[in-house]
């Protein structure tokens, strides 16, 4: 198995096999900004839509949408995942279609869908493409996208419904901001006494990642971060509920005093470690869920690792805790010599 070489975080031979990586999570701010801007004249037209009696959202990151919206959404929210829409959608709903890759079959479909039922149609895709051929018409607005990034996307897409008083405020310009300062944060030049994301690998090292988020954008970025983790380590990480970790937690055994803490663990025997993404928003029973997982960990002698980003509006939380367990996966990804993987979507 892999030994994690902590020194290699400082290495600049290794860390320039995963430049591809960490350059591309660098420029997630600059991303957006492109977005933004290139949506100007689409984003202007949004205000001018009449509310919808529902909204129904599909492709990636449709699921990120449901979550900023649906706690102050004023009309019936759904994340559509299938082939099509539902039955009871009309010309009276709003379908927001995210496209960003040009869109498979079956989102044409879904968005081709939309077009036939005289639903109003917000939707980021590049263009040219085959999906902005099929749905061009009077009752469709597009977002013209150019990055490839979902994440980019769907940030515009939230700006385009606040607009239509849909959902919370959502400044582009605060949320590249927001990535720009864990870009600087979690560069791979400064060394591990003041980047969390070297601190987070360092903290993984050997372990068995368990990911856990209190709210509920928390939680979304949560299970982004253990995919990371799992491309990282090819090892299993685990993103759940709080009830579902502490089972997990409590059937650990406490660290035997004897054991060799330079021996390698092999798979069977790698301890976990709980991953905590706290946003600053969690209500009286985040914190009691949040205190059973500390508690149990500290009784099996258990290592947690904190990712606190508690300042700015809903989405620039969610970019600092999402993008520092990115960059903690590509770090440790590095110092287990493992190829760094591409995720497109950020």
């Amino acid at each position: 198995m892999p030994f994690f070489d902590d020194s290699l975080l400082d290495d600049r031979d290794a860390l320039a096999a995963a430049d591809p990586m960490l350059r591309r999570l660098a420029q997630a701010g600059a991303r957006i900004r492109t977005e933004a801007e290139q949506a100007t004249d689409a984003l202007a037209a949004v205000t001018e839509l009449p509310r919808p009696r529902a909204v129904i959202a599909a492709g990636s990151e449709a699921r990120l949408v449901r979550a900023l919206l649906e706690p102050t959404c004023p009309v019936p929210f759904l994340a559509w995942p299938r082939h099509g829409l539902p039955g009871w959608v009309g010309a009276l709903d709003l379908v927001v279609v995210l496209a960003t890759d040009g869109a498979d079959a079956d989102l044409i479909a879904t968005a081709r869908e939309a077009t036939r039922r005289g639903s109003q149609l917000i939707i980021a895709c590049p263009q040219p493409s085959v999906i902005a051929e099929y749905v061009s018409g009077r009752d469709t607005i597009m977002l013209p996208t150019r990055t490839g990034d979902v994440l980019a996307a769907a940030v515009v897409m939230l700006a385009a419904l606040h607009r239509m008083q849909l959902g919370p405020e959502v400044d582009p310009e605060s949320v590249a901001d927001a990535f720009d300062r864990v870009a600087e944060d979690c560069s791979p030049f400064l060394d591990v006494s003041e980047n969390p994301a070297k601190d987070l690998a360092l903290g993984l090292a050997e372990a068995q990642p368990l990911v856990w988020g209190g709210s509920v954008l928390a939680g979304r970025a949560s299970r982004r971060v253990a995919e990371a983790l799992r491309a990282a380590t090819g090892r299993a990480a685990l993103a759940a509920d709080a009830d579902e970790l502490l089972a997990v937690l409590e059937a650990v055994d406490p660290r035997d005093l004897f054991d060799d803490p330079f021996e390698d663990p092999q798979p069977d025997e790698r301890r976990p470690a709980l991953v905590i993404l706290d946003d600053g928003t969690g209500d009286q029973l985040t914190m009691a869920a949040q205190n059973k997982l500390r508690g149990a960990a500290e009784r099996a002698d258990i290592r947690v690792c904190p990712i606190y980003h508690t300042s700015g509006g809903d989405l620039d939380r969610y970019a600092g805790m999402l993008q520092t367990g990115l960059y903690g996966a590509v770090y440790l990804a590095v110092g287990l010599r493992r190829t760094v993987w591409q995720d497109d979507r950020s």
